[in-house]
């Protein structure tokens, strides 16, 4: 195995420089990924723009790749061995708290970069923290006692692993929080890799009706969304977007509404609260607005609307994802569109933000493309 480790950090606002690191010497209850793909998101963009410290950050939370070192320890918790492909949730959890031990490590504060400075989490921690192999922007990753992995089933491509993370968030949002199932009516707004995902977790699920919004730019993924099972997509900027759902719906409007767009403003939300149906409509947001100035309170209430918050996903969404993917009923290799090499991380993240192509839905980062 190689003496150095080659990355790719963050040093400032929509900065990266490709850095060496010493080949980290693990503890008997840790592990050495070789990172095969780490997936770009909308997080990704953000984060790379305005980063929340300055610190040095090796981005990349999506991460697949194959264990490359594994200390005993870690095999007999884990059950795996050198040579296995797994996925590695962007969680660290200290798996002591509350919140871990209802199995909801997401919410551990222990990796909450927003409110514990010496939180581990991949794709935000410091590369100045010990091991400093926080991010799968580069060639390896480390894996403590404490990571959340599961095995990548046989006959799924690191290429098609890739997408469990977008793809375990649509289960989550959609069947978890939402609720969707049998007979649904759905509206799902922005038709980007969370959009997309969500039409197949619906679709799964036994949803009835499933409509997606976009714009004009987003023509190639709105017939994407009616290839993986959407019944109507609507061209926001060509149509009237609620009278189009309430024809559709034959003005009943629908049971919920999932917004998965991003920067597009207080205009979703608005849309949402008028075409769920008259009460105990369900949306789910995951926007991160500051302030919503003149927010219909009034009309959230009279219509029993419940407003939830999409945050991450859960471990049985995970497996539920590599299920998913494992058994071939969609064609979720179109989501995987673009790929990068670690000298391109600055033109990938630009790419999902963007800029250039206007075909995008999930961007790879390919970490050892250049020995390809």
């Amino acid at each position: 195995m190689a003496e150095q480790v080659l990355a790719a950090v963050r040093t400032g606002p929509g900065t990266t420089e490709l850095r060496e690191f010493a080949m980290p010497d693990i503890p008997d209850d840790g592990a050495l990924l070789k990172v095969e793909v780490a997936g770009i998101c909308g997080t990704d963009v953000k984060m790379y723009a305005k980063p929340p410290f300055a610190d040095p950050v090796i981005m990349g939370h999506e991460n697949v790749g194959v264990i490359a070192r594994a200390g005993r320890t870690f095999s007999e918790r884990k059950g795996l061995v050198e040579g296995d492909r797994v996925f590695v949730e962007h969680y660290v959890g200290c798996f002591r708290c509350e919140w871990c031990h209802q199995g909801e490590y997401r919410h551990c504060e222990a990796t909450d970069w927003r409110t514990n400075p010496d939180a581990r989490r991949y794709g935000y921690t410091s590369a100045s923290n010990p091991y400093h192999l926080w991010g799968g922007f580069s060639q390896y990753l480390y894996l403590p006692w404490n990571s959340v992995t599961h095995r990548v089933p046989d006959g799924v491509s690191f290429e098609l692993a890739g997408l469990v993370t977008p793809l375990s968030n649509g289960i989550e949002w959609a069947l978890v929080t939402a609720g969707v199932g049998y007979a649904s009516t759905v509206l799902i707004q922005g038709p980007g890799q969370q959009g997309l995902s969500q039409v197949v977790a619906c679709k799964q699920a036994g949803a009835s009706r499933i409509i997606v919004t976009g714009t004009t730019r987003d023509s190639a993924r709105l017939a994407l969304a009616k290839e993986l099972g959407a019944d109507d997509v609507i061209d926001v900027t060509r149509e009237d977007a609620l009278q189009r759902v309430l024809e559709i719906t034959g003005g009943k409007g629908v049971d919920v509404v999932l917004d998965c767009t991003a920067g597009a403003g207080t205009a979703p939300i608005l849309l949402g609260i008028d075409a769920l149906k008259r009460r105990e409509g369900t949306m789910v947001v995951q926007g991160e607005l500051a302030a919503f100035p003149d927010f219909p309170l009034k009309k959230v209430t009279e219509k029993s609307i419940s407003i939830k918050s999409a945050r991450g996903h859960s471990y049985r969404s995970c497996e539920l994802a590599l299920e998913q993917l494992a058994s071939g009923r969609f064609p979720l290799e179109k989501l995987s569109t673009h790929s990068f090499g670690l000298k391109d991380v600055d033109r990938a993240i630009r790419t999902v933000g963007g800029e250039g192509a206007t075909d995008v839905v999930h961007v790879s980062l390919l970490p050892w493309a250049e020995e390809a």
